[in-house]
Parts: structure tokens; C-alpha cells; sequence
């Protein structure tokens, strides 16, 4: 340990965990390099909703996805989860979980809604037509 740093590793290079931070993996290491999700170069929004589909064969015994993949699998077993949520319940940056889950959605492993554009929502004055109409009745 050096005596700048109390949790600094004790060599460099010589072994992949400081005292304090626990194991270091570059964000680019857990994504083999990628920046973005999958051939198709889906874009996923912080608030899109990830589901996992429970009649995607081989969830659980695929050899192929990393303990990222499978953490996120495990965070969208529990409940729907945006993107944002799962990078905040995995620990993990946001644009890693992004290439994450494109490999998940190529997969069939999850599905992903997104969010309705403002510009395809209902507008406002109209609701408030519509509330007072039913209020009326």
C-alpha cells in the first residue's frame, strides 16, 4: 500500500483490486470495446421501460452473457425497470448498460418500450374538454 493513497494498490499492474474501490473494470472491458448497442444501433432513452421475456429460451443457462448481462437480467426479473433504473441498480454506467441491453434485446432476452415523442401526446386543452364533460355527467 502506498502512503499517498491507504487503498492504492499495492503494485501496479500486479493485480486488479484497490482496498477501497473493490475490482477495477473499465467500463470498455465489460462491453469488448463497443460504444454502442448492437449491429441495428438501437437507441435506448433513460426512461424506457425494460422488460424481461420470461418465454425467451435459454435466460438462464446461456453461457454466452457476461455477469453484466446477467445482473441486468436479474434487476428486470423482479419488476419493469427503465434504463436509468437498471444503470442505478447495477451499478454500472448508463452507456454501458445501453450496449448491454442491445445484446439482451438481440438476444429475445428482453423487450423494450419506449416513450410516446410529445408531439404524439394528447393535448392538453383537450383533456380538461374531456374532464369537464365527464364531471358534467
Amino acid at each position: 500500500m502506498t502512503e499517498d493513497r491507504p487503498g492504492a494498490l499495492e503494485q501496479p499492474g500486479s493485480q486488479w483490486y484497490d482496498n477501497e474501490a473493490g475490482p477495477l473494470v473499465r467500463p470498455y472491458a465489460m462491453t469488448g470495446g463497443r460504444t454502442k448497442p448492437g449491429p441495428t444501433g438501437v437507441r435506448f432513452d433513460l426512461i424506457a421501460l425494460v422488460t424481461l421475456d420470461t418465454a425467451a429460451p435459454g435466460v438462464d443457462d446461456d453461457t454466452s452473457l457476461g455477469p453484466e448481462h446477467r445482473a441486468l437480467i436479474e434487476l428486470c426479473r423482479v419488476e419493469t425497470q427503465s434504463v436509468a433504473e437498471l444503470g442505478a441498480g447495477a451499478d454500472l454506467p448508463v452507456g454501458v448498460v445501453r450496449v448491454l441491453l442491445g445484446d439482451l434485446l438481440e438476444l429475445g432476452c428482453v423487450t423494450v418500450s419506449r416513450p410516446v415523442p410529445p408531439a404524439q401526446l394528447p393535448d392538453e386543452r383537450i383533456l380538461r374538454e374531456v374532464i369537464a364533460g365527464l364531471r358534467a355527467l
